[in-house]
């Protein structure tokens, strides 16, 4: 498996990320994107805890592996985020808040952050938060609606890899899901179990606090959070229509049929497509 560094840019003007990034489909760092924001300076920890501790908030348990016991993106259960927060500072934990509308729960975050003048078509309705502890990790995964996305680091420090599409076919993608077998480690892979990994290309990033990753549509990311932190994406629809129309059907039909096949048939459902996943991905790269 090799890992390319992305590039990083200090600043960087409209026309020069569009030309260089979004129409090649490149991923990029931005370090010096949003230092006007009043998030810059005030988004924390502490100042979280204050305007949002009494908030309920969904957890995702990173060490459960998938079960046919919950939905696609389903909780695993709920906690005050002021509990939550003290978990993270308390040392390392497999919690994570994982697409999160926080600003729609606390208005008055919303006068924290601007929307970047960068050529995209945000979609303002969604600004979404994912928290971390210490060593926690978000398995290898595309997002279902395939869009462009700016993903803004806050308050530590995290580690991302990223695949193109392009590299789907070493990857074990799991059929009918937007995920990778989630027993692999992309830290540390294990090349006999899952030996096509050795052809994959990405790349990789550690990202700071106030630092802007730019992911391309269908970019597969896996996360680790190197501290405690959080982070805050925005999203523009998918410019390419191929790309529209996979979203469209991840939305309106993979999704819920994934769910359908859960109820129907359980955990069978969940090994039949682990299965699959090293079956295919093996067939595909003539590995007997």
């Amino acid at each position: 498996m090799e890992l390319a560094e992305i590039p990083r840019e200090k600043k960087i003007s409209k026309k020069d990320f569009l030309e260089k990034y979004v129409k090649t489909q490149k991923p990029v760092v931005i370090e010096q994107l949003i230092e006007d924001w009043p998030a810059y300076t005030k988004w924390n920890i502490d100042y979280l805890r204050e305007v949002a501790g009494e908030k309920t908030v969904p957890l995702f348990d990173g060490n459960q592996p998938i079960s046919s016991k919950y939905k696609f993106n389903e909780p695993h259960l709920h906690m005050k985020m002021s509990e939550y927060l003290d978990l993270l500072e308390k040392g390392p934990t497999s919690y994570r808040i994982f697409l999160y509308h926080l600003l729609r729960e606390v208005p008055a975050l919303q006068k924290d952050i601007r929307y970047p003048k960068i050529g995209l078509r945000i979609l303002k309705q969604i600004p979404m938060l994912f928290f971390g502890g210490e060593n926690s990790k978000v398995f290898m995964h595309y997002d279902i609606d395939l869009a462009n996305i700016l993903h803004f680091h806050f308050h530590g420090k995290k580690r991302c890899i990223l695949f193109p599409p392009s590299e789907t076919k070493y990857l074990y993608k799991v059929p009918h899901a937007l995920i990778t077998r989630e027993d692999i480690d992309f830290t540390n892979p294990d090349f006999k179990a899952f030996p096509a990994l050795k052809n994959a290309k990405g790349v990789v990033t550690e990202l700071n606090h106030g630092e802007t990753l730019y992911m391309p549509e269908g970019y597969w990311h896996q996360m680790t959070y190197l501290t405690p932190g959080f982070s805050m994406s925005l999203r523009a629809a998918p410019r390419n229509l191929q790309n529209l129309s996979k979203a469209l059907y991840n939305l309106f039909f993979m999704r819920h049929f994934d769910n359908a096949m859960r109820s129907w048939k359980g955990q069978k459902w969940i090994d039949y497509k682990n299965s699959q996943a090293v079956k295919r991905t093996n067939e595909k790269n003539k590995i007997s």
